[in-house]
C-alpha cells in the first residue's frame, strides 16, 4: 500500500478523523482524470427523480408518486466525464467510456450506488434500440465471451435489463482495465430504450452486488486497483458546471481545509457511512444519526422523515403535494441550508440552492424538494444534491470514505 494510504489508515485507526492527502502527480500512467458532461436532452421532473432512487432500492411506490410520474417524463440520472458547457440543472451527466478493440465510446452512468458495467449490445432486438450506441463483441479483437454466465437486473418499477457477459478492454481516459466483465443487453424494458442518450452502466459500488450468475465479476474500480498510483477515486461534482472524477490520486487543489474519513460499512454492498447529526442553515446542531450511502447515480438527497419535515418547517409555503409524490415549495423562496456531519468534527454544508431541484411544471411557480423522504428504503442516500457540495474520496481497501468542503462557486 503506497505509503500515503498508510498514513491516512494510521489516522484514522488512531482517532484523529481528519487527514490530509497531497496529490499524487497525475503526469503518471497509474491515474486518470475525468471531466463531467451534463446531458443537454435531459428535461428534470422531481417525480420521476425521486420514484428513480425508490425503483433502484426495490421501494414500491406510493398511489401519490405513482400517479405523479405517470404525468411527467421520467428519466434515469447519469453521470460522467467529458468535456461540455453547463447546461441548466445538476441531473443528467454522460461518460464517455471506451470499450473494446477498436475502442468504441459508449456513454455510460459513473454509479457508486451499483456494481454492473452493462450495455446496449448488438444482441438486442433492433426494436429494443432508439438512437444508443450498441457494442458489438464481434467487431472488438480483444473479446471473448464468458461462457455460461448470465446476468439480470430488475427494479421496482419493472424496468429490467439481462443478457450475457464478455471480456474485453475498457478505458477511462488513459486508464485502461484489459479484463473487464463486460455485461452485454440481450433485452431491455421499454424505460431503458426510452433513454436514448444512456448506452448503459458502470457500476462503483462493491462487487458482492453484482448481478452476475453464477460467478460475480469486479468492477472496473477493484480490477484497476492493482495499476493505479493510489487505490482510490474521488468525485468532485459540481453545479451548474463540469466537475472530475480522478481515479489513482487525490487532487490537494480541489478541497479546502482537512479530508475527514469515515469507516465504510460494505456489508450491503454500498459506500455506507453513518453520518451523527445535522444542522439547518445556522440553527442547533441536532444529534441524529443518519447512516446512509454516497450514491453518484441518484440525484436528491434522501434523509429520515423526522429530518425532512425539521427542514421543510423552516421554508415558509413548503408542503407535501400528493400530486407530485413529494415536498413542494414556491421557486421564490429562499431555502435555509443544509448541514450534515461528518465524524465529530467536520461539517458539509449544502446550500439552500441546491435543494431547489426543478420547477413543477412550465409555469416556474412551484418547485420539487432536493430533500425527500427516505421511507421504506432502510438507509438515507446522500445523491448528487449533497455530493455536490464536497469533494469526496473512496478508499476500497481501507474501506473508508473521506469528505472535504471545497469553494463552490468559483470554477475555473
Amino acid at each position: 500500500m503506497p505509503a500515503l494510504l498508510l498514513l491516512a489508515a494510521s489516522l484514522v485507526a488512531s482517532g484523529l478523523a481528519s487527514a490530509v492527502l497531497p496529490r499524487i502527480d497525475s503526469a503518471n500512467t497509474g491515474t486518470a482524470s475525468l471531466k463531467q458532461v451534463r446531458n443537454p436532452h435531459f428535461f428534470p421532473h422531481g417525480p420521476s427523480a425521486l420514484a428513480k432512487v425508490y425503483h433502484k432500492y426495490g421501494v414500491p411506490l406510493s398511489d401519490d408518486l405513482r400517479l405523479a410520474v405517470a404525468g411527467g417524463i421520467p428519466h434515469k440520472r447519469v453521470t460522467g466525464s467529458g468535456v461540455a458547457s453547463p447546461q441548466q440543472y445538476d441531473v443528467e451527466y454522460l461518460t464517455p467510456i471506451s470499450v473494446g478493440t477498436p475502442p468504441l465510446v459508449l456513454n455510460l452512468n459513473l454509479d457508486t450506488g451499483s456494481s454492473d458495467l452493462w450495455v446496449f449490445s448488438s444482441e438486442l432486438p433492433p426494436s429494443e434500440i432508439n438512437g444508443q450506441t450498441v457494442y458489438d463483441p464481434t467487431k472488438s479483437t480483444s473479446a471473448k465471451k464468458l461462457e455460461g454466465a448470465t446476468w439480470e437486473i430488475e427494479y421496482g418499477d419493472g424496468s429490467s435489463s439481462e443478457g450475457d457477459v464478455y471480456i474485453d478492454s475498457v478505458a477511462i481516459g488513459d486508464l485502461t482495465v484489459t479484463a473487464q466483465a463486460v455485461q452485454a443487453a440481450k433485452n431491455v424494458s421499454a424505460e431503458f430504450t426510452a433513454d436514448t442518450h444512456d448506452d448503459g452502466l458502470l457500476g462503483l459500488a462493491f462487487n458482492t452486488i453484482n448481478t452476475v450468475q453464477p460467478t460475480r465479476q469486479k468492477t472496473f474500480y477493484d480490477n484497476a486497483q492493482s495499476i493505479l498510483d493510489a487505490p482510490v477515486f474521488t468525485a468532485d461534482l459540481k453545479d451548474d458546471a463540469p466537475g472530475h472524477y480522478n481515479f489513482g490520486y487525490i487532487d490537494s487543489s480541489a478541497y479546502t481545509g482537512n479530508i475527514s474519513y469515515l469507516p465504510v460499512d460494505s456489508s450491503q454492498g454500498f459506500w455506507m457511512f453513518t453520518s451523527p447529526g445535522y444542522a439547518i442553515s445556522k440553527g442547533g446542531y441536532k444529534i441524529t444519526e443518519m447512516k446512509g450511502i454516497a450514491d453518484t447515480g441518484t440525484t436528491l438527497l434522501l434523509l429520515p422523515t423526522s429530518v425532512v419535515l425539521a427542514y421543510y418547517k423552516q421554508v415558509d409555503g413548503a408542503r407535501y403535494e400528493g400530486t407530485q409524490g413529494g415536498y413542494i415549495f414556491a421557486c421564490s423562496a429562499t431555502l435555509p441550508d443544509f448541514v450534515f456531519a461528518v465524524g465529530n468534527n467536520a461539517r458539509i454544508t449544502v446550500p439552500g440552492k441546491y435543494i431547489n431541484y426543478a420547477p413543477t411544471d412550465s409555469s416556474g411557480t412551484t418547485c420539487f424538494g432536493g430533500i425527500q423522504k427516505d421511507i421504506g428504503i432502510g438507509f438515507s442516500i446522500f445523491g448528487d444534491v449533497a455530493l455536490k457540495a464536497a469533494f469526496v474520496v473512496f478508499d476500497g481497501p481501507n474501506q473508508q470514505l473521506g469528505w472535504a468542503a471545497k469553494p463552490l462557486y468559483n470554477y475555473d
